[in-house]
């Protein structure tokens, strides 16, 4: 088999990542949990995303999601378990998928690309190692959609779960904290602080803490910037991690890696450009 250059692993994820993160943000999903009773934004994102593990207690949510204040898993996690099941939380979360996706693309499900997407980024999530990556075990036991454009979200699922568990090894193993690998993403300019502590409920309290703490690694400068050894300890971390969810694409190759891309990237732009990250209004009929 052809070594292929880790770096490809970002670029995937750059580009499918839209085609999946977009159920954290659109209308259509929170409705869908809503309906059972999650009303709360923040509650049904901590329980359509740890569905999958069966009515998990809050401790297991903090430990594999890293980096959100525990206290705000609390909040949320066990009482979703109260207000649906695991089984229902998840359908809702595909219907309100089915919904958000056909809101955006139109009819999806007879799209060619779509339909070639969906096989691809499946024999590449199936291809995904299970060992240490919690997630995106949970995920993969669940049952795989029947229509085309959820068959690719599931993949594309089951994939982003396989990176970010395999990112979460990388930071434990460097001794690095949720809170303390949010405050370097902020240092380093790429994602404002005030968006990173407030969606993760961090108080500045913890947040001074955690950058003295980094400060004394030489990683921050006492202004809370990244240093020269914060930044290149940063690219060390998400090459190792490109380096960790490379199983996927070194099966599929290059060339079915390249046509994936080519297939979801305009799937991508129709989504972002929708203003679902924005976040779009819920039409009437999807209501």
């Amino acid at each position: 088999m052809t070594t292929l250059d880790s770096t490809l692993a970002r670029k995937m994820h750059r580009t499918l990542e839209p085609y999946h993160g977009f159920v954290y943000f659109a209308p259509e999903p929170a409705a869908a949990y809503a309906a059972l009773g999650l009303t709360d934004n923040r509650m049904g994102y901590f329980a359509s995303r740890s569905a999958a593990l069966g009515p998990a207690p809050a401790e297991v949510v903090i430990a594999t999601f890293y980096n959100f204040s525990p206290d705000l898993v609390r909040r949320a996690i066990p009482a979703a378990w109260a207000l649906a099941t695991p089984a229902q939380v998840l359908a809702a979360r595909l219907e309100g998928v089915d919904q958000g996706l056909r809101a955006i693309l139109g009819d999806p499900a007879a799209d060619p690309a779509v339909i070639e997407a969906a096989a691809l980024a499946r024999r590449a999530a199936e291809a995904c190692t299970l060992d240490g990556r919690p997630l995106h075990a949970a995920h993969r036991s669940l049952d795989w959609p029947t229509e085309p454009h959820l068959v690719l979200w599931h993949a594309l699922t089951l994939l982003r779960e396989f990176r970010g568990d395999g990112h979460i090894a990388c930071l434990v193993e460097q001794e690095i904290s949720g809170l303390e690998a949010l405050v370097i993403h902020a240092a380093t300019g790429e994602v404002p602080r005030a968006a990173l502590q407030s969606t993760r409920a961090r108080s500045d309290e913890e947040w001074a803490l955690a950058t003295d703490r980094l400060i004394d690694r030489g990683w921050l400068n006492t202004d809370g910037t990244a240093t020269e050894a914060g930044r290149s300890h940063r690219l060390d971390l998400e090459a190792r991690t490109d380096a960790l969810a490379m199983a996927p694409w070194s099966d599929l190759g290059a060339p079915a890696c390249d046509r994936l891309r080519e297939l979801v990237r305009p799937l991508s732009r129709a989504i972002v450009e929708s203003g679902t990250f924005g976040i779009r209004p819920v039409r009437e009929e999807h209501r």
